[in-house]
């Protein structure tokens, strides 16, 4: 059985494997980190990690190639650690159990790290090669983009000098990226009001899995369920009828992944006890019947689990429940300049109780900034009718404006059109690329994304397809043999 080192091009797929044996989720970089500067010092490579925590390499151009206009290759160093509710995995500690599947790579049981570490494996090639002609290269690998593109919002002015970006982080083979949305993230905070658990009560908890999940840039037009969302609109239709009490709720991980997975411990009078059993499984019989083509692993159960002492407050309960099943999610408006693209999303990520709160969190993205504007406007009326207790919008990013003009673009589409006898797609990606951020500190940069073809991102079901990555590095090459003079 094959392994990932045994795979074409070895020299990207030994790196990858690498990687993947250092753990790098996102804020928590430091080893993988320290691995890339030990890589770089034995492979005899220029190397520096600057204030914001970004790695910067450099190589010096081939003999005649000196006069070639300056590219900077860049990926991001972490990963989104997403696993199944039944996988054993420390991401902060533990390898990704990579594997060869057919046609595929894919890991057991978590994500598997392809995004962005298939970038970052070939940049890292391209260091070490000795076969490729190429102008001055630099390597930016920036920290923490995957929950807040850190790295770059930190990157400073005159640390790079390259003139065109070729960001690695893009997800379809044979599509060439050249916008991507902004971002915008929201927090709302109750204070948990809570109340004595009633006299004869009995307690379920109540779980919503098997869900895709996904990214919530790339897949939020899908359709995929949001287990938050399902586990609410059972609350919705059952809190009065079964004089429900809620008394805890843990749904999703991060705010760019769509939520797989939703547990809340929620107890009823003995004598509802069995009624509320009963509506789990019917309601699962909805949500089977209406997502069977989308979500055909769902599962909604409940089991019986210990008595809490307290429960919320039927107020808290109240507001809470309502603000949840009215908040905007999944696709808000579909683009008019760019057809079948997504222009406005919302991705209801998590909802938390903890530490005496009951924590909501959320990520909107657009093409428009008025448009991002007015998202936000609306959920802060419905967490202002719910009467939250704190309202926070932060983490703004810039979307990346397309340049029709782009003189990469034009070369990259010819070189396609040479290597593959057609033209690569043209394309704005929904999801938030660093090339935006990037692009208002050097306004001199003439950017492009690609990459290879990387399925379920955000995910346990990511996957990257073998081919592609054999397509995406012959074409990163042949692009760096044909950069302009200055």
């Amino acid at each position: 059985m094959a392994t990932l080192q045994d795979l074409q091009p070895q020299a990207v797929w030994q790196n990858f494997y690498k990687l993947t044996q250092v753990p790098r989720p996102s804020n928590h970089e430091e080893k993988a980190r320290e691995f890339m500067m030990n890589w770089a010092k034995e492979h005899h490579i220029e190397a520096r990690i600057d204030e914001a925590g970004n790695i910067i390499m450099s190589k010096p151009a081939t003999p005649g190639m000196e006069n070639r206009k300056g590219v900077i290759l860049q990926g991001h160093l972490d990963m989104v650690p997403q696993k199944n509710e039944d996988t054993a995995h420390d991401f902060t500690k533990d390898p990704i159990q990579a594997y060869v599947d057919g046609e595929w790579v894919r890991a057991k049981g978590t994500t598997l790290g392809a995004d962005n570490g298939m970038g970052v494996a070939a940049a890292m090639a391209v260091l070490t090669a000795t076969d490729i002609p190429h102008g001055p290269i630099e390597v930016l690998i920036t920290a923490t983009e995957e929950t807040g593109m850190d790295g770059a919002i930190g990157l400073k002015t005159g640390e790079l000098k390259g003139e065109i970006l070729l960001n690695m982080d893009s997800e379809s083979e044979g599509e060439l990226y050249v916008g991507c949305a902004g971002g915008l993230d929201s927090t709302f905070e109750f204070n948990c009001e809570e109340e004595k658990t009633p006299a004869a009560s009995k307690a379920y908890k109540l779980a919503v899995k098997g869900l895709k999940g996904g990214h919530s840039g790339m897949d939020i037009n899908l359709g995929r369920g949001n287990s938050n969302l399902l586990l609410f609109r059972f609350l919705k239709a059952n809190a009065t009828m079964l004089q429900l009490r809620l008394a805890s709720i843990n749904g999703g991980s991060l705010r760019n992944a769509i939520p797989r997975e939703s547990f809340a411990v929620v107890t009823v009078h003995e004598t509802q006890a069995e009624k509320l059993i009963q509506q789990v499984k019917e309601f699962e019989t909805i949500y089977k019947s209406e997502l069977q083509l989308t979500e055909p692993d769902l599962q909604f159960f409940s089991e019986e689990t210990e008595l809490p002492a307290q429960v919320m407050s039927k107020d808290l309960q109240a507001r809470l429940i309502n603000a949840i099943v009215a908040c905007p999610n999944g696709v808000v408006r579909m683009s008019d300049a760019m057809a079948g693209t997504v222009e406005t999303s919302n991705n209801l990520a998590l909802i938390q109780s903890k530490n005496g709160k009951v924590v909501i969190n959320t990520l909107m993205r657009s093409f428009v900034e008025t448009a991002k504007d007015a998202l936000a406007e609306s959920l802060d009326a419905v967490f202002e009718l719910a009467k939250a207790d704190k309202i926070v919008f932060d983490g703004a990013y810039p979307g990346w404006k397309p340049n029709p003009d782009s003189a990469i673009l034009k070369l990259m589409k010819n070189i396609y059109q040479k290597m593959y006898g057609k033209e690569p797609r043209v394309m704005a990606i929904h999801a938030g690329l660093e090339c935006g951020i990037l692009g208002s500190k050097y306004a001199n940069w003439d950017m492009i994304s690609f990459g290879p073809t990387i399925c379920h991102p955000h995910s346990p079901d990511e996957k990257v397809n073998i081919a592609s990555v054999g397509k995406f590095w012959d074409y990163l090459k042949e692009t760096l043999k044909n950069i302009p003079v200055k």
